[in-house]
């Protein structure tokens, strides 16, 4: 079976606005190509992928996706997740792809294993014979990995509130979805008690390395403390 990788990166210069008040632009832009990088060594050590595609108009990102060897797909404009997901999508379909792995670029304690899990949970015989893995975001409000049989079979409604209507959307169908909670990629980084969950379970990589270097895990004790 033939699987697709999809990471969506949105323009990293405006990037995490929940952390505005906790970091500075310049502060959020590089933890967000952090934590990029990390997602995108990780799909790349997952021997089950045929293929990583990068969906973004940021040249940062895309210079990220080049240095390790994942496809770019460029966006006219920042159109939002879903778009951005719908397109790899589309793609992916014309390319005879039987499968989509969609996962965001904000979830740095993804492993290799949790990534594995996800595909070996999801039965699925090939792109005849439709199928829907998730995994929900930690509050299980968000949706931060979607495994589709085939790639375009299911409606994308990425936001805050988004588990919920994909599994509607599946079940609208006559799919029903595989769940699977994961504390890595259940994870996402969105605001400064998710930064501190992270810190609480830290996951060596390069946003581990950006917090610690930036002074950013300091100033997380120092609140906690405060």
């Amino acid at each position: 079976m033939t699987i697709g990788a999809v990471l969506p990166v949105k323009d990293t210069g405006d990037a995490k606005q929940r952390l505005a008040g906790f970091l500075t632009a310049a502060e959020r832009q590089r933890l967000a190509l952090a934590m990029a990088e990390d997602v995108l060594e990780t799909l790349a050590r997952v021997p089950g992928l045929s293929d990583i595609v990068v969906v973004t108009r940021d040249e940062r990102a895309a210079a990220l996706a080049e240095r390790h060897g994942a496809r770019l797909l460029t966006e006219p404009s920042n159109e939002g997740q879903s778009a951005a997901v719908e397109r790899a999508a589309a793609a992916l379909s014309r390319e005879g792809a039987d499968s989509l792995l969609q996962v965001p670029g904000d979830v740095p304690g993804a492993s290799v294993e949790e990534i594995d899990a996800v595909l070996a949970a999801h039965d699925c015989t090939g792109a005849d014979r439709p199928a829907v893995t998730l995994v929900p975001s930690h509050d299980r409000r968000g949706t931060n990995c979607v495994l589709c049989s085939p790639p375009d079979v299911l409606p994308f409604h990425f936001g805050h509130d988004s588990f919920g209507p994909h599994c509607a959307a599946a079940r609208a169908q006559g799919i029903a979805p595989r769940i699977l909670p994961l504390p890595g990629l259940g994870l996402d980084i969105d605001t400064p008690d998710d930064l501190r969950a992270f810190a609480a379970r830290p996951v060596p990589g390069r946003t581990l390395d950006y917090l610690r270097e930036s002074g950013i895990a300091e100033r997380l004790l120092v609140t906690d403390a405060a």
